[in-house]
């Protein structure tokens, strides 16, 4: 029985699937992603894609491969210079920043703050302000 598994090798096999997890468990134990939190922005590559894409049916109309596409769009991108890359690049941190602003709203709302922020941040400085000069006028009077 040359090669062939022993009594205590397929225990010692099922004991490893066991500490594993065997990945059913895996599935049961992940977050929900919540449906409210805003989406990442495309890199200036995937925002190029967008209109590649379109202008590559067009171009091809009979193809339906989508690897084809993609191996295409990666081409030509790899292919462009930075001067025909900027605009792509500009409107990725168009959105990149427009994410930032919803990603903060979002997460003010979960933490309970649901107010607009700059007007909090304006009174809490002019506050703060106003603690500073008090606290200093104290020190010359004394």
């Amino acid at each position: 029985m040359k090669g062939g598994k022993t009594k205590s090798d397929s225990i010692q096999t099922g004991n490893k699937l066991k500490s594993k997890g065997a990945g059913v468990g895996k599935r049961a134990k992940k977050a929900v992603k919540d449906p409210n939190k805003p989406k990442r922005p495309p890199s200036a590559f995937f925002v190029f894609m967008e209109g590649f894409r379109k202008q590559y049916k067009e171009e091809n109309p009979d193809n339906k491969s989508v690897a084809a596409v993609g191996k295409a769009g990666g081409a030509k991108w790899k292919s462009m210079t930075d001067a025909e890359k900027a605009p792509y690049v500009q409107k990725a941190e168009k959105r990149k920043t427009e994410y930032n602003k919803n990603i903060q709203a979002y997460n003010l709302k979960l933490a309970g703050g649901g107010g607009n922020d700059d007007e909090s941040d304006k009174s809490k400085s002019e506050v703060n302000d106003d603690e500073e000069v008090a606290s200093g006028e104290e020190e010359d009077e004394d």
